[in-house]
């Protein structure tokens, strides 16, 4: 899925995957992007790259939710919501509003860190989507943000600041600089990012909503305005939907280019890139195809960089996770274990919640691919405990799992189950069958419509009892034996939550009860795209 420096022209999207309103900035040669985390842990992921089209993942600027008892557990749609990155006094610094809590921030003197714990610049509900100004020729500093209506009843419209040049507070109680409202056929007015270029004050703010919404650009001589508008990008004859979102950077050429998001259900906001310059005679950014999204383009006038994508392969050396995987809720002590061999080892966590995952705080996530691709891992369950299981899910607002439970004679069996949107409970996808050795090597095929096709290798021969299931498929990959991957269950549709993707999952539990219910050990994590198609 990288993009191969030598070929002429990049390919969107450059990021397919769900990195959720995502913000750019430049410093020296060296690009930087970051993203919504909502209620995951490590949240703030920080990605890096040198020709805006390859990029990798370096590491999270947020290290755990606060106030760290309201996301002790599962709340999939809440805290870190549209960061804005910027650079200023010679350090890093991300601004994001938190729609239960207030406007955020924290900062570090290099992108990797140390970075500073969260402070609260700004309490109240329905605060969303700050960033910041520094305006170096006044000295003065600035903060735009926008209304969630769900906690204020506000909405479509962007209030502005004056701020502490420390970035620690605000001067004013705030006024509102641009009302959606008093634009005809403007709607959900959100997501601002505020620059100085040319004079002029410029906000570029998304409106629309996610799924059919377009990118607006504002200007005005005073912060404070009056601010004239222009829709930059939309939809118009493409096939790219919602185009809209992000952030504007300038490459030390002087090329501009703009990263946005496109919403595409179960596989989230993937990001495009696409080509700005600013119009002769109005002085207003052109995006796109003269407005509407590119499919290619000529690559961005910068030195070639190595094909590179973040990571999604692990083996867990010392039991560690990479960087790509993230709790769905601060972790704990005990969850995982470190050790000096590979694989992961996850504590079986009790919990009185064994009957739906999306209310488990210790399941390990990371993003689902946004093309057809397989996923396969490799799974030895050693909890003795009855009704201790691991296995491998697709996780959102509906879910299913593949992988291994101990019944309560001692024997292991093969498990599949789903929960369905408004189920409050799980139920079998499959017949459970036998897994003598208490392994298995799990695999889930998804498609282009994040249809999911699950399938296990026991290493056995034996049949099922799944009316699906025909037999050897013929490919036993590095499976744990000779028996061949099987089918299991019907397909299944990933879903996303209301605002993120729908997410690959691992995770290891077990019924309440005292003392140590075990552990599981998952190895070779791996996923093969599946879908040729050019590099970008």
């Amino acid at each position: 899925m990288s993009a191969d420096p030598a070929e002429p022209v990049y390919r969107n999207p450059v990021l397919n995957a769900d990195w959720s309103d995502p913000d750019v900035i430049r410093v020296g040669d060296d690009f930087y992007l970051t993203a919504s985390s909502f209620g995951r842990a490590p949240g703030l992921p920080l990605l890096h790259s040198r020709d805006l089209v390859n990029w990798t993942l370096v590491g999270h600027a947020l290290q755990r939710l606060e106030p760290e008892g309201e996301f002790a557990v599962p709340r999939h749609d809440c805290g870190v919501w549209a960061p804005s990155l910027r650079h200023h006094d010679g350090r890093f610094w991300i601004f994001w509003g938190d729609p239960d809590q207030g406007i955020f921030q924290v900062n570090a003197p290099e992108i990797r860190g140390p970075w500073t714990r969260p402070h609260l610049v700004k309490a109240g509900k329905g605060l969303i989507d700050p960033c910041p100004l520094w305006a170096d020729e006044s000295g003065e500093a600035y903060l735009v943000h926008a209304w969630a209506k769900s906690r204020s009843g506000v909405k479509n419209r962007l209030t502005g600041h004056r701020m502490h040049p420390h970035g620690t507070e605000l001067l004013d109680e705030g006024k509102v600089i641009v009302d959606g409202d008093r634009i005809p056929g403007w709607f959900t007015l959100e997501g601002p990012k505020l620059y100085r270029h040319d004079g002029w004050f410029w906000i570029l703010a998304p409106a629309g909503g996610v799924e059919t919404g377009w990118q607006g650009a504002f200007r005005s001589r005073a912060f404070f305005g009056p601010y004239e508008e222009k829709v930059v990008l939309e939809q118009k004859g493409t096939d790219v939907n919602g185009p809209h979102q992000g952030g504007w950077v300038r490459t030390p050429s002087g090329e501009d280019w703009f990263l946005h998001f496109q919403h595409r259900g179960p596989y989230g906001r993937v990001v495009h890139l696409q080509p700005m310059r600013w119009d002769q005679d109005g002085g207003w950014p052109v995006i796109g195809d003269d407005g509407a999204p590119v499919t290619e383009h000529r690559r961005p006038d910068l030195p070639p960089q190595k094909p590179a994508a973040p990571a999604t392969d692990d083996d867990f050396p010392g039991g560690r996770p990479g960087r790509q995987w993230q709790w769905t809720a601060n972790p704990r002590d005990g969850w995982a274990t470190q050790h000096s061999a590979d694989g992961l080892r996850l504590t079986c966590v009790r919990t009185a919640d064994a009957h739906d995952l999306r209310l488990l705080p210790h399941v390990l996530t990371q993003r689902l691919p946004g093309t057809p691709c397989t996923v396969e891992v490799d799974l030895r369950l050693d909890g003795t405990e009855p009704g201790a299981r691991a296995g491998l899910a697709v996780l959102g607002d509906a879910y299913s799992w593949i992988g291994l439970r101990r019944g309560s004679d001692g024997t292991v069996h093969l498990v599949h189950r789903f929960a369905e949107t408004a189920a409050e409970q799980e139920r079998d996808a499959a017949p459970p069958r036998p897994a003598p050795d208490g392994r298995a090597r799990l695999r889930v095929d998804i498609d282009a419509g994040a249809r999911c096709r699950f399938s296990y290798d026991t290493g056995d021969t034996g049949d099922t009892g799944d009316p699906r299931d025909t037999g050897d498929t013929g490919d036993t990959g590095d499976g744990t034996g000779g028996g061949g991957f099987r089918p299991s269950g019907q397909v299944f549709a990933a879903t996303p939550w209301r605002w993120v993707g729908a997410l690959l999952g691992l995770v290891a539990l077990a019924p309440t009860g005292q003392g140590h219910a075990g552990t599981a050990t998952f190895t070779q994590f791996r996923i093969r795209i599946q879908e040729k198609r050019a590099d970008r």
